[in-house]
């Protein structure tokens, strides 16, 4: 098999079997008229449907920012359907968003990449949107969209926990009112510098941990030189930039290869 880059779309509805029990004929229709709508999205947006069983729909992308722009149109279209629905009647569903290498085999993809956007879905609420850190890293920018990291989330078969952010739909940029009230009792300057660098810190880490080994390798190494520089201060200097030099390079190299493949795949944004 071969294998690629993209971004995997996750989604299913809530309490499918639930609502198939009490009327299989409704249920059927509502979840092909919301398919259709997924559909005219991913058309739009450049999107590729992979597969579909039961009430689930898989799609590809290209592109990281289109990906989770083709979700919130999709998650508005649905509430907007389901707004003049009886509440038995209104099918929601969880969306999972993930960047991640995968194999293909003609049509059908496999692997971490896929696995990882399911069990976002499966985590995200009815009616949102949950996306991985690569995902956060690459459209916050882009998309006039506010996030919320949601923890570190455990992925069958995965060895490292997956940084998650959902996707803010109801006021999009506006905080959550919880956090707004710990924000307006935070200490003004001092408390912003820090959460900021602890934000950067968190986001490098995260994007560490989803690297090649080679990469995390050259970091650890990088990490050790400091350390040494730190204990032996007027001597090791140049014991730590000299070594360091090589390996630094070799992760921004890493980082700037990887950006461009996603400006690539973006089509140039």
């Amino acid at each position: 098999m071969k294998r690629k880059l993209t971004t995997i779309f996750c989604a299913d509805a809530q309490h499918y079997s639930t609502k198939m029990a009490a009327d299989e004929d409704a249920t059927l229709d509502r979840l092909r008229r919301y398919r259709a709508i997924m559909g005219q999205h991913f058309e739009r947006h450049d999107g590729r449907q992979i597969n579909t069983w039961g009430d689930a729909v898989i799609a590809e992308f290209p592109s990281v920012v289109e990906a989770v722009r083709c979700a919130v149109e999709i998650q508005d279209a649905i509430t907007s359907e389901n707004r003049d629905l009886p509440k038995a009647q209104q099918l929601w569903f969880r969306v999972g968003i993930n960047l991640g290498d995968v194999m293909h085999d003609g049509e059908d993809l496999y692997g971490d990449g896929v696995n990882v956007a399911s069990r976002l879905e499966a985590l995200a609420e009815p009616g949102g949107i949950l996306v991985s850190g690569t995902v956060y890293e690459l459209s916050r920018k882009q998309l006039a969209l506010g996030f919320d990291f949601v923890g570190d989330k455990s992925v069958k078969n995965i060895d490292e926990p997956v940084p998650s952010y959902k996707v803010r739909l109801d006021g999009r940029n506006a905080p959550n009112p919880e956090d707004a009230a710990k924000e307006s009792n935070a200490e003004p300057a001092e408390q912003s510098v820090f959460t900021r660098t602890a934000t950067r810190i968190e986001a490098g880490l995260a994007w560490l941990r989803l690297q090649p080994r080679s990469v995390q390798i050259s970091a650890g190494l990088i990490g050790v030189f400091a350390l040494l520089n730190l204990l032996f201060t007027g001597i090791a200097a140049p014991w730590f930039i000299i070594p360091s030099a090589p390996f630094a390079l070799y992760i921004y190299r890493h980082y700037k290869r990887q950006r461009k493949s996603e400006l690539a795949g973006d089509g140039g944004r």
